[in-house]
This record gives structure tokens, sequence and C-alpha cells, in this order.
């Protein structure tokens, strides 16, 4: 158990956190929400005690012991890919270095003996002659092979850094484990494993993440970071933001009699327990959500910005036609032969380990770059608005204010009310609207950026990791402006639950050329796992 009492922080005139008190109880996975800014990395460290509170306290239960997700991957680059895994569990590693020091020496003395005695007995009472293979299947697990082990860390690609660290937090069945944004640079598998590893694990955990579908697999509680204050919720992600919505929807239905509010309560909980998996996370957080009272029920503060596509034009059944188009990106092939014909109301996910080929898809298909062969064309019924992966060329050197950048997308000579009225929506309030385009923060530019593409009216939208930089508010503004959008999508994601919800085709890019299928994010996977264990079993 980890407990927080009275925590306060400050960084010059902003408060970042004020009289927080929680406990952290066993069994119990936390996310720990917020949005971007409020301080949810920050409290990490205070947790972990890299950061000391100007405040307050954090007691972790005597004899228990914290692991957290490091950040820098380049901090372990002369240690071997096992060793650095085992360095998780700090005292087992010291005693592993202690033991080979002692043996090693040429002069073995009785005083030596006793002491190598005593680090054997502690050894073996912290699992140590199971410390290898239990790294190594974490390894395994995360897709690190067994031929990595034995190499250095610097031999590794940034990707595989990532999962050696991540493994190096887990190990060892430690009481309390920190993760920041675990699934940044995982691969479907190697996420699907970690979900798999936390719902199944029995200490305490507090996850910061911005990926929905992980947050509502492992989580049992949400921890609600807003106005300095953190607030613990039973249930998963989906459950707190629909809980909020029902409470402000309750709170504004004052005279509402308190039975029918109870009952729609009721029947919320209800829905929320029937979908839960079979999996112990979902059993436990199911027995949770039945204790809920309606004065639990609390509406949120935060503000979801407002993301609406609207054409301005209907679509034509004559959409996009792909024959054949190959590329070649810095020596490699990247697109072979790919064909493909949109319909009318196709919402299509890009999908495949070649990021490079996705993008560059896109980018002919704007185009903004030349194919090799093959050929493309769109309906004459068709516009099309544009979200780059790199947004860059759009703010960069740019001394517009918010106002007049938008204005330059405006098809009309549109009012200062008007785009400050477009704005504000899009959470850009006040004296907001007069900052410099060059001087806005990842999130604050991928709003613009959904801004311009609003103004267009374009009715097939071409999305390259919209939800990039975006707090979890945003990304769920935009999911649910992407659902309910008339028009076509093509798009890419690493958001799971963004392209469950909206895609209805999905189209991976392989080297071997395309998979073309009209089916749900989740059926994709669900074959792909059957089609890799058939090919286990016959080869």
């Amino acid at each position: 158990m980890i407990t927080v009492t009275n925590v306060g922080l400050r960084f010059a005139d902003r408060k970042l956190f004020e009289d927080v008190n929680i406990k952290f109880t066993p069994g119990n996975c936390y996310g720990l929400i917020g949005a971007n800014g409020a301080g949810k990395s920050t409290f990490l460290k205070i947790l972990s005690g890299e950061i000391e509170p100007q405040k307050g306290d954090v007691h972790l239960q005597p004899g228990q012991r914290m692991a957290v997700l490091k950040q820098n991957h380049f901090e372990y680059e002369e240690y071997e890919v096992l060793s650095t895994v085992i360095m998780g569990h700090e005292r087992l590693y010291e005693i592993m270095q202690e033991k080979d020091t002692i043996y090693a020496k040429p002069d073995f003395s009785e005083e030596d003996g006793i002491k190598a005695a005593e680090l054997e007995g502690e050894f073996a009472e912290l699992d140590g002659w199971e410390a290898e293979s239990s790294a190594a299947v974490l390894l395994k697990g995360l897709g690190i092979e067994e031929e990595l082990h034995n190499k250095k860390m610097a031999d590794l690609t940034g990707g595989q850094k990532v999962k050696v660290l991540l493994a190096q937090a887990l190990f060892g069945n430690p009481d309390v484990l920190l993760l920041d944004e675990p699934t940044n640079g995982l691969d479907i598998q190697a996420t699907h494993w970690l979900e798999e590893f936390l719902i199944n694990f029995e200490n305490t955990v507090v996850v910061v993440s911005h990926d929905r579908h992980f947050l509502n697999k492992v989580c049992t509680h949400i921890a609600d970071l807003d106005f300095g204050k953190i607030q613990i919720y039973v249930g998963n992600y989906d459950f707190w933001y629909e809980s909020s919505q029902l409470a402000q929807k309750m709170a504004q239905e004052q005279n509402k009699k308190k039975e029918e509010k109870i009952k729609d309560l009721q029947n919320f909980i209800a829905r929320f327990s029937a979908n839960a998996s079979k999996s112990k996370q979902a059993t436990s957080r199911k027995k949770l959500l039945e204790k809920i009272t309606l004065d639990d029920i609390k509406p949120s503060s935060r503000r979801y910005p407002f993301v609406g596509f609207t054409p301005a034009r209907e679509i034509g059944n004559d959409l996009l036609r792909v024959e054949g188009l190959t590329k070649t990106v810095n020596g490699e092939k990247v697109l072979d032969n790919v064909s493909f014909i949109m319909n009318k109301d196709d919402k299509i996910a890009l999908v495949g380990k070649n990021e490079i080929a996705k993008t560059t898809l896109m980018k002919i298909l704007m185009g903004e770059m030349e194919q090799d062969s093959g050929t493309f064309k769109w309906g004459v019924t068709t516009s099309q608005a544009y979200f780059p992966k790199d947004n860059s060329e759009f703010f960069d050197g740019c001394e517009l204010n918010l106002v007049d950048w938008l204005r330059q997308y405006s098809p009309e000579d549109d009012s200062d009310t008007f785009l400050r009225g477009f704005l504000g929506r899009m959470l850009f309030s006040g004296e907001e609207v007069k900052k410099k385009a060059s001087v806005l923060s990842g999130g604050e530019k991928v709003r613009c950026m959904l801004s311009k593409m609003m103004l267009s009216n374009a009715n097939v939208l071409l999305l390259d990791e919209p939800t990039n930089h975006l707090d979890l508010e945003s990304i769920t503004a935009l999911n649910n402006g992407l659902i309910k959008f008339k028009g076509s999508i093509i798009f890419t994601s690493h958001d799971h639950q963004f392209v469950q919800t909206i895609a209805n085709r999905i189209i991976e890019l392989t080297d071997k050329g395309v998979m073309d299928k009209e089916m749900t994010y989740d059926e994709y996977l669900e074959n792909k796992e059957i089609q890799k264990q058939l090919e286990a079993m016959y080869g």
C-alpha cells in the first residue's frame, strides 16, 4: 500500500497539487488521468520519491518494494539485456554483484565464507535462482527473443529498449508499480501481453496512459487529477467518462425525482457490469460498481473540445480508385502494387508494421508525393481534407496569431467573431487566441489542424495519427466527431478504441501486398490471431 497525505506542490506561481490525500491499495490498478500539463507525470515522480513535495508526504508500507518504468532509454547502454531487467530489483542485483566479487577473490577467507553464506540465504529468499528465467519470460512476452538476451542494450533498437525497460519495471513482483505511458512504442502483441499481465497482477499499480482501450482493460479505479486535487472513482475509463456525463445530465435535471435518478444509475451500472470480461480484474470491478450510490457519481469539470465535420455536399458513389501504386523511399519499396476501390460510407483504417508505407500512401493520395508507378483517381463529387503526421510546416516560424492563422484556411471571408467562436469551441478562449502559431504545444497544434479541417467542409477526410499529442478529452471528442461524420475516411492510429469504434474496413499494407477486409478492428485482430495459430500448427 502507498499512502499520500496532504501533498502539495507549486511551480513558480502555478499550483499543481494541494492537500492531496489518497490511499492506493493492493489488488487495484489506478488509471491516473488529467488534462495535458495537469501534472500526471509529476505526481508519479512524487510517488516514486524522485521529486519531493513542498508539503505533505508519501508513505510506502515498510518492507515493500516499488518499481518505476524508466524513461531514459539510454541509461543502460553498457549492460546486457538480461542484467538490465534484473536491475529492476535493486537489492537482488546488488546481492548477485556482491556474490560474484567474493567468489572471484583469490584469497577467499573464512570471513568471506560467512558473508557469502548470508548472501546466498538472502538470494534464495528473493527467488534469485529463478531470476534469469523469470526475466527471460518477461522479455519473451514483450517480444524480445532469446538471441537478444545476452546482447548489450546499445545493440538494440529504440523500440526494443522500451520493451526491456518495461520488463525491468515488471520484474520481481514489486509491491507497487508506477507506469508512465507503458504502451508507447509497443506493438499490438506486446500491448495485449501487458494487459493480461496487469489484469492478473495482484499488487498495486498506478498508470498514466492516453490509450483508453488499455485503461478500460486494466483499471479497477480512475484517479482524476483536476484543479490540483485527485479524486478516486471506481471503474475503468469508460465508466468514469460516462458516469461523469450522467452526473452532469442529472445535475441539469434538478427537479427529477430521486427515485428516477436512482433507477437511471442502477440501469447504467447494470449495463457496465454486463459488459465486463471474464478476467479477475473485471470481476472485482463489477463487485465494486454494484456498491456505488447516487452521491458517488459526480460531474467532471473537464472541458471537451467540440469536434464536428460537416460536408458541404453529399458524396457520390464514385469516390476513389487506386490501381497498382508502387513507391520506393530511400531504397526501400514501401508500396508494392497497392490497389483498392473506396466506396461511399467507407471508414478505412490503414494498418501494418511499416509506418512509412501508410504515410507515403496518404501523401500520394493528397498529391504531396509522386508514385513510381500505378494510378489513383478521386471522384468528381469528392473534396478532401488532410491531417498529416508531421504538421511542422504549418507552424514553424509562423508569427500569425491564431485568428489570423485560421483565417488563411477559411473558404469565406469570415469575421474575427466567427473565427474566435470557432477557436473557442476548440478550447482556445480569451487571450489565448492572440498566441503566435509558432509557440503552440503539440496538442494545441493538433487542435488547430482539426479546426482547419472542419472549416474545409470536405466530404473525405485523410488523417495520419491524429491522436498523437492529444489528451484523453480531445481524443474522446475527436473519436465521437469521426463516428458521427457523414462522409468517408481513410486514417491511421495506434489507439485501439479509436480504430475499433470508427473503422468499418481494414486495409493492411504488407510486404506481400494488401489485405483488404470489410470488418471491425477487433474482428481483424481475431482473424490475425487465428491465422497465426494455424501457421504455428501447420507451418
